[in-house]
């Protein structure tokens, strides 16, 4: 019987399938943090349990962590609270921590891929919504709530209804500018941040193909924002050449062992999907979002859509977006200042990110009226980033390299965006308030970031590149 990459994983990870009940599925990799663990922790304590594979949960902290003199307490007292109930729980049940000072500590879906400990075929949950992130190995990786990180916790098991599945396609040659999160944002934006709603979705195509790893692992993560119960991309060489000879990969007769099994991780020829969406990728230019949700985004060049275009059911809702971030139907965003520049989050601070980011701002200053926070994703990518004197060139354009955490992401620690001002940000949410009371977000790849930084406005990144160094 042909099967879709989710239902070949699904299946092989299924321990028990009644007809009318959620399956039991078992679960390969357990990542935790310190936001959603502690009343994990403490149900275990109540009930007597133990973890139960404790050798299959890996804990670090993130959310809550400062990104600048990590080595000094926590000022803020819940957040201090929080990473200090981490190293208690962990230590307690025996649970691998990568908290601050470690050399493996970052967010939790940057270190996972670039320790090995994230692998094609896997099963893999977090208490935290981007775990989709995993996906992009070819692996099943999903967030879970906190009732269910107990779960996991006591069992190594989820209950779970097998998800209907999708196939998004985007063929073609990505135009001059576009990356990754542009692939994404398109997509958000056509579908909507609802119309992948109760599916698990594969990725494919020819543009798709072409992808690093690194750029696989941002449209993966977010998957989320339209919806969906996570998002997969089926590995293929990329993939295994990134996996190979990482720390906690397989190695030796283990390693062929294991390749032999991923080579079989696709989606047969006639395998049936609930729902199958094509994408040209020649249709996509950068993208930016307008609105208070990510599927409100548009190619950088149009004009922010007029309300009265919008369903009459949401009509409410969109003025009250366009209210909250200040701008009007048909306005173009091109020219707007901003205030804040964020390069960061677990779907931009990756080596690869910074990289690219350097390599376009090298020569150049960045905007007086701007403040610019790039974050990378861990101490691994901290360290990659100072060997190769990125930190050089960013210091040189005005930019800081901080340390490693979620970061203004969100505002759950001290890098808030202050009410009122715009954040032109590599995140992947513009909720109201996602990152401070009252800040304004718009949604954009690293490049379009860098652009900002540089001219402190909007701007679209093509007028720029291959350009000469600003006067």
């Amino acid at each position: 019987m042909s099967k879709t990459l989710v239902e070949k994983i699904w299946d092989a990870h299924v321990v028990k399938s009644e007809e009318g009940f959620p399956d039991i599925l078992y679960i390969d990799t357990h990542l935790i943090h310190e936001v959603t663990s502690p009343q994990a922790f403490d149900g275990l304590r109540k009930r007597g349990l133990p973890v139960f594979r404790p050798q299959q949960t890996v804990a670090t902290a993130d959310h809550n962590v400062p990104t600048v003199d990590q080595h000094l307490p926590i000022r803020e007292e819940l957040s201090r609270f929080q990473v200090d109930m981490l190293t208690k729980n962990c230590a307690e049940f025996g649970v691998e921590l990568y908290g601050l000072g470690h050399p493996f500590q970052g967010i939790v879906h940057v270190i996972g891929p670039e320790l090995g400990i994230t692998l094609p075929g896997k099963t893999m949950v977090c208490g935290d919504s981007h775990t989709s992130t995993h996906g992009a190995f070819g692996a099943i990786a999903f967030g879970i709530g906190t009732s269910q990180v107990e779960q996991v916790l006591a069992t190594q098991c989820l209950l779970q209804q097998k998800p209907k599945t999708m196939k998004i396609e985007v063929n073609g040659t990505l135009n001059t500018g576009v990356r990754a999160k542009d692939i994404i944002l398109y997509i958000i934006s056509k579908i909507s941040a609802a119309g992948g709603t109760g599916y698990f979705i594969e990725y494919a195509g020819t543009a798709i193909e072409s992808l690093s790893m690194e750029a696989r692992m941002t449209i993966c993560n977010m998957s989320i924002e339209m919806g969906a119960r996570g998002g997969l991309i089926a590995p293929d060489q990329i993939t295994f050449d990134y996996v190979k000879g990482r720390k906690f990969a397989p190695q030796g007769e283990e390693w062929d062992k294991a390749l032999a099994y991923w080579q079989t991780l696709y989606s047969d020829a006639d395998a049936k999907f609930d729902r199958v969406l094509t994408f040209d990728a020649a249709d996509i230019e950068p993208m930016i979002t307008y609105g208070t949700n990510p599927g409100m985004g548009m190619g950088i060049t149009q004009h922010i859509p007029a309300t009265g275009s919008q369903p009459e059911t949401e009509q409410f809702s969109y003025q009250k977006a366009l209210d909250y971030m200040g701008f009007k139907d048909d306005e173009p965003l091109i020219g707007k200042p901003v205030d804040y520049v964020f390069i960061g989050s677990c779907t931009n601070s990756r080596i690869e990110d910074l990289r690219e980011v350097a390599e376009f701002v090298y020569g150049r200053q960045k905007a007086e009226s701007v403040e610019v926070w790039i974050v990378p994703g861990s101490k691994q990518v901290e360290k990659q980033a100072i060997e190769e004197g990125l930190d050089k060139v960013f210091e040189a354009a005005g930019f800081r390299l901080r340390e490693p955490g979620c970061s203004a992401c969100l505002g759950m620690n001290e890098d808030k965006i202050p009410a009122g001002k715009y954040c032109v940000s590599t995140s992947n949410r513009n909720f109201e308030g996602r990152q401070g009371p009252d800040a304004r977000t718009l949604l954009v790849s690293p490049l379009t970031a860098a652009a900002a930084a540089i001219t402190g406005q909007i701007t679209d990144v093509r007028t720029l590149l291959n350009q000469p160094e600003l006067a």
